[in-house]
C-alpha cells in the first residue's frame, strides 16, 4: 500500500500538535506501508513540497494555501490512499481522491467553526478555511478524530456526515523522546531551583488561554515561578494584549520567565521535568500533545476540561482538571490558581501524579500503536 500523507507541517518545520501528529506517524507507518509525504514550506529531503503560486504573493493566505494544495495534488498521482491533516491540506485530499479515484483519509485535528478567533488572524479567509473544511470532512471516505470528544464535536459541527466514517485514533507521545531530564536552561534562563516552578508551553493564541494562565498567576503562592515558553502569536493584537499582561504580572511579584523563541525539544524537556506543575488552561484542544509531553516527563498536570482534555489528564492520578466555562473565565482563572497552589503546597503529590502520568503514556499512547490503528483505517476504506 502506498499512502499520500498530506500536511502543511513537516520537520523542520512543526509548530503545533498536527505536525508532530504527522511526524510521529509517519515515522511508525513507514515500517508498515510506503508513505510519499506532501508538504508546505521550505525544500527538505524525504518530502515532497508544495509552493504557493508566486503570483499571488501577498494575497489572503487562504487563496495561496489553495494554490499549493493544488501542487501536492499534481505531484501525489500513483497512490493508493490519500491522507490529510488540517484545512491546510484538506482540499489537496478532497481533488486527489477525486480525480484519482482513491479513498481519502481526513486527520480531524481541530474544527474551524469551533476556532472563530481565526477570522482576527484570516480576515476573510477563514470562511475560506471553513468552507474547504466542512467540503473536505463530509466527503471524506474516513475522518480519523483524535479523541473521542474530538469525535463528538466532528459529528455536532457536522450533522450531515455519517457516524460511521467517524473513527477514534488518539494522539500519541514518543516516551523515547520525552522523559525526566535535567540539563542548563534553568540557569540560562535565570529560574531558581529551590523554589517551585510551573510551567506553560504553547503557541500564543486564543485557543490556548495565555491570558487565562496570566491571569490565575496573579493568585499563586508567593514563592511559585512561573516559566511561559508561548511564542509565535496569531496577531499583532494578542501579542500586545499577552505582553501587556505579562509585564504587569512581573510587576506585581518575581519569578516571571518569558520565553518567546521557539526552543528545541531537550530544552522544552529540562523545562517540563523542573517543573512541579504543568498547566494547560486551553479553552478548546481535541486532544493536547503537549499534556502527554509534560507526563511523559514525569510532570503533574494542571488542565482546563474541555475537548479531548479529560481523556488524557486522570484527576486525582495524573493531575487535576479544572471546569472551563467562557461565561465565567473569573471562577475558571481563580479554580486554576487554587489547583495550582493545592499541588505546590504538596509535592509528594505531585511527584506520584508525574510518576503515574508517565506509566500511563508508556501504556495507553504509544505511537506504534497508533500507526496500526491507522493503517485498519487505510484498510478499511481500501475494502
Amino acid at each position: 500500500m502506498r499512502v499520500a500523507m498530506m500536511t502543511r507541517e513537516y520537520p523542520p518545520e512543526v509548530y503545533g500538535g498536527a505536525g508532530v501528529h504527522v511526524t510521529e506517524l509517519v515515522a511508525q507507518l513507514r515500517h508498515l506501508c510506503e508513505v510519499d509525504v506532501h508538504c508546505m514550506g521550505a525544500d527538505r529531503p524525504g518530502a515532497f513540497v508544495a509552493k504557493p503560486d508566486p503570483a499571488l504573493a501577498g494575497a489572503n493566505p487562504a487563496l495561496s494555501t489553495l494554490s499549493a494544495d493544488l501542487v501536492m495534488v499534481n505531484a501525489a498521482a500513483g497512490v493508493d490512499v490519500v491522507h490529510s491533516h488540517t484545512w491546510y491540506a484538506g482540499m489537496a485530499g478532497h481533488i486527489a481522491g477525486l480525480l484519482y479515484g482513491v479513498p481519502h483519509v481526513l486527520t480531524a485535528h481541530s474544527l474551524e467553526p469551533m476556532r472563530p478567533w481565526k477570522a482576527e488572524q484570516l480576515g476573510g479567509g477563514y470562511q475560506v478555511s471553513s468552507w474547504v473544511e466542512r467540503t473536505a470532512v463530509e466527503a471524506a471516505d474516513a475522518v480519523i478524530a483524535v479523541s473521542s470528544g474530538m469525535r463528538n464535536d466532528v459529528l455536532d459541527t457536522y450533522p450531515a456526515l455519517d457516524a460511521n466514517r467517524v473513527h477514534v485514533v488518539r494522539n500519541g507521545i514518543d516516551t523515547d523522546a520525552w522523559y525526566p531530564a535535567e540539563g542548563s536552561v534553568l540557569a540560562e534562563l535565570g529560574v531558581d531551583p529551590s523554589r517551585p516552578i510551573v510551567a506553560f508551553v504553547g503557541r500564543i493564541t486564543r485557543q490556548k488561554g495565555v491570558a487565562h494562565l496570566v491571569a490565575a498567576a496573579h493568585r499563586f503562592s508567593p514563592e511559585v515561578q512561573l516559566v511561559l515558553c508561548a511564542g509565535a502569536p496569531d496577531t499583532p493584537e494578542i501579542a500586545a494584549e499577552v505582553g501587556g499582561a505579562v509585564t504587569e504580572l512581573a510587576a506585581a511579584r518575581s519569578g516571571v520567565f518569558w520565553v518567546r523563541e521557539m526552543l528545541p525539544t531537550p530544552k522544552i524537556r529540562e523545562i517540563l521535568s523542573a517543573a512541579t506543575v504543568f498547566v494547560c488552561p486551553s479553552v478548546y484542544e481535541p486532544l493536547g500533545i503537549v499534556n502527554l509531553e509534560a507526563m511523559a516527563c514525569s510532570t503533574a498536570v494542571v488542565a482546563s476540561d474541555v475537548g479531548g482534555i479529560p481523556e488524557v489528564v486522570v484527576p486525582g492520578e495524573t493531575g487535576e482538571l479544572v471546569h472551563y466555562d467562557k461565561s465565567d473565565t473569573a471562577t475558571f482563572e481563580a479554580d486554576l490558581a487554587d489547583a495550582v497552589n493545592n499541588l505546590v503546597a504538596d509535592p509528594e503529590r505531585a511527584a506520584n501524579y508525574g510518576r503515574a502520568g508517565r506509566q500511563r503514556c508508556i501504556d495507553e499512547f504509544s505511537w506504534a500503536r497508533i500507526a496500526e490503528q491507522t493503517l485498519d483505517v487505510y484498510r478499511a476504506v481500501g475494502a
